[in-house]
Order: C-alpha cells, then structure tokens, then sequence
C-alpha cells in the first residue's frame, strides 16, 4: 500500500509518501514542503497549492491520500488557510479518483506515539524511528504528512472490516418496507332479534242462534 499523506497549510503544505502493510516495517518514499507566499493573493495561493499536488501524484502514484482533518475552535483565520488547501488536496485526490481517508490529530497522534496528545517534537521522533531515518523530517509541517500516511495504513485493514461489515449488514436486511398493517374488520352488527310474529285473528264463523 502506497499512501501520499497531506498536512494542509497555505504558508507550507506537508507531504510524505509511504509505502507498506500493516504488521511490517514501512518505509519512506518521498517527503517534502509544498510552499506558497504568505503575501500572495488567495486565489493563486490555491493554484500554487494544487500544482505542488499535482506533482506529487504525478511522481509518486499513491493509492490512497490521506488528509488531516481540520478542526480548531480558536484561530479562525488560520483554520480558513487550512480548510482551504485541505479541499484543494481532496479535489486533486478525487478527479484522480484516489480513495481519501481524513484522519483528526488526536487519531493521528495516538497512531503513532500511543498518546493522543504527544507534540510535535514527539510525533517528529517516532516518524523518525518507525521510518528508520537519520533524523526527523523538517520541517514539522512533513513530518507530520508523513505521521498521516503511517496512520493510515495501520488504520486501513481496520477500517475496511469494519466497511465489509456494514456492507454485508445492508445486504442482508430485508429491502422491502413492511405493509401498513390494515386496520381490522369491524366487528358484523348482530341481528337484532325480531319481535315475535304476532297471529293474525282469523274471523270464526258465529253460530247461529235458534230462532
């Protein structure tokens, strides 16, 4: 499994291209910073951002791309930039038609360090030791794509059970709706009981008195 992993930013966008399984020792394909202005125009900010892109999957030819999921409830323009290339990096991974997984910093953290909250400086040392390197990729920006791509490969076998497994739950259950159930009969009025037949009075003929 090849994995381009994408650390969005408009300043410096991390990119870090790994290779392996889950289980067995990966390795480094390619790591670097795809760099724009920060006193450009947004406009050809982005264009900067998708054309660095662009020549990462053009030389590389990951299977998958994986992002980091932009989330912060404090510095809203900073999260803007981030959201941004972060759309622009899904965009050049779908018209490729390449599988995008988002994985948040804590899933990422947690990967590769065992902790959730591990800083940089720890998540640049363990980047360094599982990829076997000299010394942790600079700057933090890539090795932290490279933190991505790992995650998501030791998250990929996971995650595919569990899409199976869904898959195989919604193939089995029954696809057609129940009917209404139809409202029971009203129960039939009994007759009600019909007043005895009276005799009609049949005229008796009268005897005759003796004159």
């Amino acid at each position: 499994m090849r994995v381009l992993g994408v650390d969005p930013g408009l300043t410096r966008c991390g990119v870090g291209v790994v290779e392996g399984v889950a289980g067995r020792p990966l390795t480094m394909i390619g790591v670097g910073v795809v760099r724009t202005p920060a006193d450009a125009d947004l406009g050809p900010r982005l264009v900067a951002v998708e054309q660095g892109i662009e020549q990462w999957l053009d030389e590389y030819r990951p299977e998958f791309v994986a992002v980091e999921r932009v989330f912060s409830q404090h510095n809203v323009r900073t999260v803007m930039g981030t959201a941004q290339a972060s759309a622009v990096a899904i965009l050049c991974a779908s018209r490729r038609g390449l599988p995008v997984a988002l994985h948040t910093p804590s899933e990422v953290k947690a990967a590769v360090t065992g902790s959730g909250r591990a800083d940089k400086a720890q998540v640049g040392a363990m980047v360094t030791r599982l990829l076997r390197l000299a010394a942790p990729p600079k700057p933090a920006d890539a090795a932290d794509a490279l933190a991505l791509a790992i995650c998501h490969i030791w998250r990929a076998p996971a995650q595919n059970r569990l899409q199976r497994a869904v898959a195989l739950h919604t193939a089995e259950a029954p696809t057609t709706r129940p009917s209404a159930a139809r409202p029971a009969p009203a129960p039939a009025a009994r007759p009600s009981a019909a007043p005895a037949a009276r005799p009609s009075a049949t005229p008796t003929a009268s005897k005759g008195r003796p004159a």
